[in-house]
């Protein structure tokens, strides 16, 4: 069987580094958004080992990945796992857009 890889579509990736600079900006430092983007490092790596873990959504093909206060939306296909989107868990949740 072929290795998937992770993917992340360009939405995904605009999302993730809004958080970031989110925190970077709000404590005037990298420390914790270098230390949250290792979080979301290491659990994307775990899917590539099992790409099961995450919670099963309404959306059929899609699954739920907690990372601390996110979750990451993510589909896996046989060839690659795609993350759609890291949402904030604090936030309302009629706001979530998926694909």
């Amino acid at each position: 069987m072929a290795k998937r890889k992770i993917v992340w579509p360009h939405k995904a990736k605009i999302k993730l580094f809004e958080i970031l600079d989110y925190y970077t900006k709000r404590n005037k430092s990298t420390t914790y958004s270098k230390k949250l983007y290792k979080k979301f490092k290491k659990e994307t790596s775990l899917l590539l080992k099992q790409p099961e873990i995450g919670t099963k959504t309404d959306i059929e093909s899609v699954r739920g990945l907690v990372v601390e206060d996110y979750i990451l939306f993510y589909e896996v296909t046989t060839k690659m796992i795609i993350i759609h989107t890291v949402w904030d868990c604090r936030q309302n949740p009629a706001d979530l857009i998926m694909k």
